[in-house]
């Protein structure tokens, strides 16, 4: 069975490259933090989710000693753990990873939590309910979706759900797919202190962007398309068909990507090969204007490399040819498309290595572990030492698929890097924090987790932007 919804970093880069680690270990206290640099981490979770944050409080979803998940809420400045509550998944996909709960901002410097819980044994949804209509759940309810306070854990309201991909902030507002398993599969956009229905779309579909006033969303259906929608009544604003953009031929079942710095939305699809016809579908990265989802640029038949920056911040591609083959690779403009710097597929090396990244992504290096790799210099595609030169890879390049408790297989942590000697393929032990274009960045805040688990957080400023999941 194909996994027909999976996300291209999860799905290509988790089967071989997941999980791993960036830092050591803090103590065992409950966090440790250098005031100085406005950072902590916290190694009394293990986050196998990304984190979302709003108003000073950090969520993910973490992993019990016992296979079991459990969302998970910090203080965003110190890194204390402020509650847990058990958490479970139902109707997600592997290749999507695990779905990190949402944190959605309530005004006065508050915030809601919302998460998929277990449903209670003999009980239908819980008290406090804000279900809508008879009609918002159909099916039996498997688990519940739960509103809590961000900071104290208290229960706010809940929703029963039969099958999901997980809650998502849309601008001011939680959107979820529920019915997911169903022909009666929809979206609901929910008021985040009540609960209750503001609107809903048929079919499934997932938030790539959102700002206070506007969602854009992914229709996912055998012709896929781009949907920005009022968020005050759902009326459509723009539709884009993601074949419009790409051309003819596009299978979601690859993976996909989506971000924005700006004023355009980047996305990419990647290739599937049907393994019934041999055939490979339509694949590249695309730009359309968030005001009226014009194509602004194309990029077709090109894949995302991994590790590499999100789609529209520090992208990193390799052109395919109609034979299959590799070219190069190209680092790209995320705001353009143009190719700022790119190496030829003569000097790519034989096989046996992993791609790595410094800060700036301005060098290729081509480590292989605990031997002398390569490395490029990404502006002038000239070669350049590898003497002293250190890039960020994926920790482990074998990962194994997390032993979840009552759950579907085939789920790996999100991925975690670490820093390596080009010179020597071997990992260097250092404090650094992983790049802005791998962790991304909120208000100055950039989270990641490290191979065990272990949440990390520090404040230096970084400009807002997209990471590598989102």
């Amino acid at each position: 069975m194909t996994r027909p919804h999976a996300k291209p970093a999860l799905a290509l880069a988790a089967a071989t490259l997941v999980a791993g680690g960036v830092l050591t270990g803090c103590s065992g206290s409950d966090a440790a933090h250098d005031d100085d640099q406005h950072a902590w981490q916290n190694a009394q979770v293990n986050a196998v989710s990304r984190a979302t944050a709003a108003a000073g409080v950090a969520a993910a979803t973490s992993m019990t000693s016992g296979g079991t998940l459990e969302t998970v809420a910090l203080d965003l400045s110190t890194g204390k753990k402020l509650w847990s509550s058990p958490a479970t998944m139902v109707g997600r996909l592997p290749g999507m990873g695990v779905q990190a709960p949402a944190t959605v901002e309530t005004g006065a410097g508050q915030a809601v939590v919302v998460a998929v819980d277990p449903a209670k044994a003999g009980a239908g949804s819980a008290g406090n309910s804000a279900t809508g209509s008879a009609g918002d759940s159909a099916g039996k309810s498997k688990a519940t979706l739960v509103a809590r306070d961000a900071r104290t854990g208290r229960q706010r309201w809940t929703r029963p759900v039969e099958s999901t991909f997980g809650p998502q902030r849309c601008g001011p507002y939680v959107c979820l797919s529920e019915n997911t398993a169903l022909s009666s599969a929809r979206v609901v956009v929910l008021e985040p202190q009540t609960g209750k229905t503001l609107w809903n779309l048929p079919g499934i579909a997932e938030v790539e962007w959102s700002d206070p006033t506007r969602v854009v969303m992914l229709r996912l259906a055998s012709h896929p398309v781009l949907e920005a929608h009022s968020l005050k009544n759902g009326k459509v604003i723009w539709q884009l068909p993601i074949e419009q953009a790409l051309g003819p031929g596009v299978d979601l079942s690859g993976g996909w990507a989506f971000g924005s710095t700006g004023d355009n939305l980047v996305g990419y699809v990647a290739p599937y090969t049907n393994p019934q016809t041999k055939q490979t579908s339509t694949f590249g990265l695309f730009s359309v204007q968030l005001n009226d989802g014009v194509v602004d640029w194309m990029r077709p038949s090109v894949v995302r490399v991994y590790p590499s920056g999100n789609p529209a911040f520090a992208p990193v591609v390799r052109p395919v040819d109609e034979q299959g083959q590799y070219g190069g690779f190209a680092r790209l403009d995320g705001e353009t498309g143009r190719v700022l710097g790119q190496i030829t597929p003569t000097q790519v090396p034989g096989s046996g290595w992993w791609l790595a990244f410094p800060n700036a992504m301005d060098k290729l290096g081509f480590l292989k572990r605990g031997a002398p790799g390569s490395a490029f210099d990404l502006t002038t595609g000239e070669p350049t030492p590898v003497k002293g030169a250190s890039g960020w890879s994926f920790c482990v390049t074998d990962p194994k698929p997390l032993s979840l408790t009552g759950m579907t297989p085939g789920f790996y942590s999100i991925a975690a890097l670490c820093e390596f000697d080009l010179a020597t393929g071997r990992r260097i032990s250092s404090s650094t924090p992983p790049p802005a274009w791998f962790t991304g960045s909120q208000n100055g805040w950039r989270l990641w987790r490290d191979e065990k688990g272990a949440l990390h957080a520090v404040n230096d400023g970084t400009a807002t932007t997209p990471g590598m999941y989102g």
